[in-house]
């Protein structure tokens, strides 16, 4: 699967039935050769463009089906966004 296959891909967590957005990015970890989790731009931006510098950042073990149409994630946690640039700070 390719990255364009996941961006066409709506991300909808099962917890609340709520749309989260569309996978802008991905993290990776590079020394295992595995993805560690996935990236939505938060719901204020638009077209990636403008509004706040948070994300939703979506660990995979939250992932719990990807399907033909949508990518289904399970959140439980009240606060799940990172603030740009922090990943590039650890």
């Amino acid at each position: 699967m390719k990255i364009s296959d996941f961006q066409t891909k709506d991300v909808i967590n099962i917890v609340d039935g709520k749309k989260l957005g569309q996978i802008s990015d991905l993290e990776l970890d590079l020394r295992q050769g595995r993805i560690e989790a996935i990236v939505v731009p938060a719901v204020t931006r638009f077209f990636g463009m403008f509004g706040g510098g948070n994300d939703v950042v979506i660990p995979w073990r939250n992932i719990v089906k990807i399907g033909a149409d949508v990518v289904l994630v399970r959140l439980d946690d009240a606060k799940p966004y990172r603030e740009e640039g922090e990943a590039a700070n650890r």
